[in-house]
């Protein structure tokens, strides 16, 4: 693991018989782990599916996009509006 500019941190994965290098931010790292364990599944397993789902698009940003529609689709507590 390595720590770069902006906060990113770089893993190696294998996806797909292949070993590549993810760079996200931690918190997506941590978001990810989190999404990973409630689906029972390892964070390099639901990367490689990440990667199945992906078109053409750079393998961080699937998995940014990713967490961020997984999160957005979880439901929340009682809305603040109207407090």
């Amino acid at each position: 693991m390595s720590e770069g500019a902006a906060g990113l941190r770089k893993r190696s994965v294998m996806i797909a018989g292949h070993r590549t290098s993810v760079s996200l931010e931690d918190a997506f790292w941590e978001a990810l782990q989190r999404l990973a364990g409630a689906r029972g599944l390892s964070v390099q397993a639901l990367i490689g599916r990440i990667d199945a789902g992906r078109s053409g698009q750079n393998l961080s940003s699937a998995i940014r996009v990713y967490v961020l529609r997984e999160i957005g689709a979880a439901p929340q507590g009682p809305s603040r509006e109207g407090a």
